[in-house]
């Protein structure tokens, strides 16, 4: 019997198991303690803010077609302990409180993360959301349509706090960002940060940077009524976290499974728990390689926990597959402003020993007399000497965020920016200037590089 367990990303390997082994061939027992199951959970800024219309439009499979698929999926059901010894886990039904041991042959954990609480008072009041989960993101959704008072602070300026700043004011709250950090979007390097602080601004959100939230006031019902840094207090009918996340990994700690520096699970290639032939895990409870680096990092990103649960699913189905790590890549927006990263920052190239050369180069998405073109920034790091490319960021309008991609492709494969320069990529008017921004980049680093030497 297999035993699968976690959120929506991992998912994706028991149907893939499903695929590769018949119901009599292999027996799928699936734990989720809430009420949903493969769903987007990157989705839910966008449900909340409107844009999506309805919570099962995020969606992709529901508990009735996973056990169409004879899967014997068990919502509302919690894993209180793990038993690697006994090859045994034990569970506890949420609706009737009531516990059981479940042996199994191949155990998957795919337990997600957690979202960060600040060890606060009032961190738990009524009105202070977290928003990991489909259920999260009803939870906040009642809140703000029961809520008299237009007033929210968002607590941190990461995907999910810049996202959810701009759901907000779409609801027609103000909003108020509390950023410990010196400009929002810590995944980028602060000049390019700055990009995605005056567009923030310009969208009417307050931004409040190097602040620390050292309380949050609650009135004499329980409810939240403002947040409090060091020297301010901002008043609030709503509080959204998005200060991050941790890998959920108490129970795997617990059960003696190894961990990495960032407290997510250690896996081989074909995401097996290092040193137990008998365990997989995938998603973000996990620590990856980071090609360009050569470190584990941990990166909770749906596109990375997807391609573990095929992974994990081909392999427990039989068949073999592998997971070579990542090098980092994400995108994000602000209404119209598109924010991309890929591979190292500045300062993640400093804490490897990496010395580098970085450049900056202003560009448009189209050709500059075409209808419509709009600037972006593209920021560029490379190795020095050896010119080979170490990261990229990219702040801009339509158009902008996915070019990344070129960028993601050529990590990847470890080119140097001298050999980017010359890569065969598409153009015409409507879609890029001659030189495509990215290559601008490429060039100008390659020069710097060559003159470093």
């Amino acid at each position: 019997m297999d035993v699968w367990g976690g959120p929506p990303g991992a998912w994706a390997g028991a149907p893939q198991a499903r695929r590769l082994k018949g119901p009599g061939e292999l027996e799928i027992v699936a734990f989720e303690r809430g009420h949903f199951t493969s769903y987007s959970a990157c989705g839910i800024p966008y449900w909340v803010g409107g844009d999506v219309t309805g919570r099962d439009e995020l969606i992709a499979r529901t508990p009735e077609e996973h056990r169409a698929r004879d899967i014997d999926l068990r919502l509302r059901t919690e894993v209180t302990e793990l038993d690697p010894d006994g090859q045994r886990v034990r569970a506890r039904d949420l609706e009737s409180g009531e516990e059981s041991w479940t042996s199994y042959d191949k155990l998957v954990i795919a337990t997600g993360a957690r979202p960060i609480r600040p060890d606060i008072p009032g961190a738990d009041a009524a009105g202070v959301h977290g928003v990991q989960t489909l259920d999260d993101g009803q939870a906040l959704l009642d809140t703000l349509e029961g809520t008299r008072g237009r007033r929210a602070v968002v607590v941190g300026a990461g995907y999910i706090g810049v996202e959810m700043a701009e759901a907000l004011i779409k609801r027609g709250y103000e909003v108020t960002v509390v950023n410990r950090g010196s400009e929002p979007m810590s995944t980028l390097d602060p000049d390019m940060g700055c990009l995605v602080h005056d567009a923030m601004e310009g969208l009417g959100i307050t931004m409040v940077n190097d602040a620390e939230v050292t309380k949050i006031l609650t009135g004499e019902d329980g409810w939240v009524r403002a947040v409090v840094t060091q020297d301010r207090e901002f008043p609030a009918d709503v509080v959204v976290l998005g200060i991050g996340v941790r890998p959920e990994t108490a129970l795997a700690e617990a059960a003696g499974l190894p961990l990495g520096p960032h407290g997510g699970l250690l896996t081989d290639l074909s995401m097996r728990v290092r040193g137990h032939d008998d365990i997989w895990s995938g998603g973000d409870c996990v620590e990856v390689l980071d090609l360009v680096s050569g470190q584990e990092r941990h990166i909770p990103l749906g596109t990375h926990a997807n391609k573990h649960g095929q992974v994990i699913g081909t392999n427990v189905g039989g068949g073999y597959a592998t997971f070579p790590g990542v090098v980092g890549t994400a995108v994000s927006k602000v209404c119209d402003l598109e924010i991309a990263r890929t591979g190292l920052r500045e300062k993640d190239a400093h804490r490897v020993g990496l010395r580098f050369e970085a450049v900056t180069i202003e560009s448009t998405s189209r050709a500059g007399y075409y209808p419509n073109a709009s600037p972006m920034t593209v920021k560029m790091l490379a190795e020095h000497r050896t010119g080979r490319l170490l990261g990229v960021q990219i702040v801009g309008r339509e158009g902008a965020g996915k070019r990344v991609d070129i960028a993601a492709v050529a990590l990847t494969a470890g080119m140097t920016v001298e050999q980017m320069t010359a890569l065969d990529l598409g153009y015409a008017p409507p879609f890029s200037p001659v030189w495509d921004p990215v290559l601008v980049a490429a060039r100008k680093a390659a020069a710097k590089v060559r003159g470093s030497m």
